[in-house]
């Protein structure tokens, strides 16, 4: 199988040497030629997968058309806010009858769109059935090692999530497979904010009480809005939703627990964003969570605080009173 890798980051690395390890064909996407010729010459990844090697059989290139050229899938492993300027570049003609695999979390700030709408977007006469989104608990620093992980492909064709399950999947990285691709994108996305929120608390030295607080209630936001939005409520009791959110909360390589954490300990969003290499996709999910909030007219609380603590400079302290006080709620509404 011929498959191109758009995106050299941790988990674009991560996945390319994983596919290669299948016995697939893989060319793996760098968007800047001089890191490109570095990856290359050196076959590791030092910025965003340091002490990984990058077997000799993936080809490693800059040329965007190459890299597409032939290829029986796409994965896409660009940031969500960066995704729509690079699949603009792609001719049609070369991807007409590729599968596409986005493994970005995130959603558009500027259309409110999940990545499979992206595409649709810009391709209007590209099948659904050709779109799928692989999500789940998967960091790239463990999967790179090979310890056991088990992750969700979702397409609105069984047969497309089944194919891409069977391509991806090996005995350290297991895929189970769904059609509810809105749930995986949106799970995805909105734990990012959720898992912002945890750091905050980790940082402002808020104990396990409050941390199992956020994560469960904040499943609760993630399917309320998602179910809103067209996904199935199940599918946060999986692995995008609870899965997805127990990692990042809760792990050390979670780039979005360490921004919350960095806030909670009274450092500015400017400040942090600026002394990281990589993205931290909730820090803009957060705004857009916010904005889908206000045009569904649901209720997500603690995304709204995360929002405030983000935008308006907001107090964490104030923000946790805020959330504790609220009217009494029945749990289950």
């Amino acid at each position: 199988m011929n498959i191109a890798v758009l995106g050299a980051g941790g988990w674009g690395t991560t996945l390319a040497i994983l596919l290669s390890g299948n016995g697939h064909k893989v060319v793996l996407y760098e968007y800047k030629p001089d890191y490109a010729r570095i990856l290359q010459t050196k076959r590791l990844n030092e910025v965003y997968l340091p002490g990984i090697l990058i077997p000799e059989e993936i080809e490693i290139t800059s040329d965007l058309s190459y890299a597409i050229h032939n290829r029986h899938i796409i994965v896409l492993a660009v940031p969500t806010q960066y995704l729509r300027s690079v699949i603009e570049k792609i001719d049609f003609q070369l991807v007409k009858n590729s599968i596409f695999v986005n493994v970005a979390k995130g959603i558009e700030i500027s259309t409110l769109k999940r990545v499979s709408e992206i595409i649709l977007d810009i391709f209007p006469q590209i099948s659904e059935e050709q779109i799928s989104t692989l999500s789940g608990p998967s960091h790239a620093e463990e999967v790179a090692r090979k310890i056991p992980t088990a992750v969700v492909v979702g397409s609105k064709s069984i047969e497309t999530a089944k194919f891409v399950q069977n391509e991806f999947m090996n005995p350290y990285f297991r895929v189970y497979a769904t059609t509810d691709i809105v749930g995986v994108e949106l799970g995805g996305a909105l734990k990012n904010v959720i898992a912002i929120g945890a750091g905050i608390c980790d940082g402002a030295g808020f104990g396990d009480n409050t941390k199992a607080a956020i994560m469960t209630r904040g499943i609760a936001e993630i399917s309320r809005l998602g179910v809103a939005l067209g996904a199935k409520p199940e599918t946060f009791s999986g692995l995008s939703g609870i899965g997805d959110v127990i990692v990042t909360c809760m792990s050390k390589y979670s780039r979005n627990r360490f921004v919350g954490e960095q806030i909670g300990r009274g450092k500015k969003l400017k400040q942090i964003l600026s002394e990281m290499e990589m993205v931290a996709e909730g820090v803009t999910t957060a705004k857009s969570v916010y904005l889908l909030s206000q045009k569904t007219s649901i209720e997500v609380p603690i995304c709204t605080e995360v929002y405030k603590i983000l935008y308006e400079d907001k107090d964490p302290i104030i923000a946790t009173t805020d959330l504790m006080t609220r009217q009494p709620k029945e749990e289950h509404q």
